[in-house]
């Protein structure tokens, strides 16, 4: 039997393997080869447990050799108060031509990351190019992420930050630097934030539509990013019904995203979502066609963006001698 050697990767090690720019550059280039073709579908499997549940995603992309990847996430939003994150798992990378494990690595920086770097790619097409006002609700590690990606491709000059947890807020505040100007924002004053911000992200571990219609002013992106199971909603589902949406994949969103819960108060059929996110990236639909509609990206989070961003941490891995080997034949 051969020695099939499968390199271990720890968080630490991760996250100094991979950031935003090259993780959005990555990100793009996938939903362009799954619009050519050139992926294995992605899929996504659910569990509920008691205080949160576990997801399944997996997916292959064919870049320079063809990956496979499949990656086991926990979210379990009260773990914080234990000293845990909310969200922690693994991820396995194979040889996409004959299944060998070729890495297993840590996903909780890969997740975080490759969210705001689908963000990104989404903003590049359908924020207004002069968008320099901006208000992230939910101030945890995914809103800091988000408020990075967004600042490397738009103007952005101020940000409203909302969180339930308002500590969470200032302390984000604090630590916001290079020329922007800050503010948290209670629940009382998010109204007026969303109201006057040209991009809106919302990260939270909401159950109940928290942003509503009429807050939104023309022209806005909002890019929806909590809503990753069918039980999660940040939205009014009238805010969808009366904008423009882009989803990341059509059927995960009707399942899980923003897009479920317009559809199940049948105030939109899928044939009502303008685009997915690949088709354009692939130019075969167009962004934003005028300055003050309302477009909503509903992030769902694929593995298209797993398997891009976990391809990119190994192939680093592998220059720059980082990591542990172990032997998976046991030998």
């Amino acid at each position: 039997m051969s020695v099939q050697r499968t390199l271990i990767l720890s968080r630490r090690q991760v996250t100094g393997l991979l950031d935003v720019n090259e993780c959005s550059t990555a990100v793009e280039r996938a939903f362009l080869f799954h619009a050519e073709g050139k992926s294995l579908p992605p899929g996504v499997l659910g569990v509920p447990a008691r205080g949160g549940g576990f997801h399944i995603k997996a997916a292959g992309l064919e870049l320079d050799r063809l990956y496979f990847a499949a990656k086991v996430n926990g979210n379990f939003s009260m773990n914080p108060n234990l000293g845990l994150p909310a969200i922690q798992g693994i991820i396995v990378l194979c040889d996409g031509e004959n299944g060998s494990p070729l890495a297993v690595m840590d996903s909780i920086e890969i997740t975080l990351i490759r969210t705001g770097a689908a963000t990104a790619v989404a903003a590049k097409r359908l924020a207004r190019k002069n968008s320099k006002i901006a208000t992230i609700c939910g101030c945890g590690n995914q809103g800091r992420i988000q408020l990075r990606a967004l600042r490397n491709i738009l103007p952005i000059e101020r940000v409203f930050l909302y969180d339930m947890n308002e500590t969470q807020a200032q302390k984000l505040c604090g630590d916001i630097s290079g020329g922007i100007e800050a503010s948290v924002a209670s629940l009382v004053e998010l109204p007026s934030a969303i109201g006057q911000s040209d991009v809106v992200v919302t990260c939270t571990p909401s159950r109940n539509a928290f942003l509503k219609r009429e807050w939104v002013s023309p022209g806005t992106f909002l890019a929806a990013v909590g809503a990753d199971s069918a039980e999660k909603q940040e939205l009014d589902p009238t805010l969808l019904s009366s904008s423009r949406v882009v989803v990341d994949v059509l059927e995960q969103c009707a399942t899980i995203g923003e897009l479920h819960h317009a559809l199940a108060a049948g105030l939109m059929t899928v044939e009502d979502v303008h685009a997915d996110l690949s088709e354009l990236v692939a130019g075969r639909k167009p962004g934003r066609s005028t300055e003050s509609e309302i477009i909503i990206f509903d992030s769902t989070g694929t593995a298209l963006q797993d398997v891009a961003a976990a391809a990119l941490v190994y192939e680093k891995a592998l220059g720059s001698g980082i990591g542990t080997w172990i032997d998976m034949t046991g030998s």
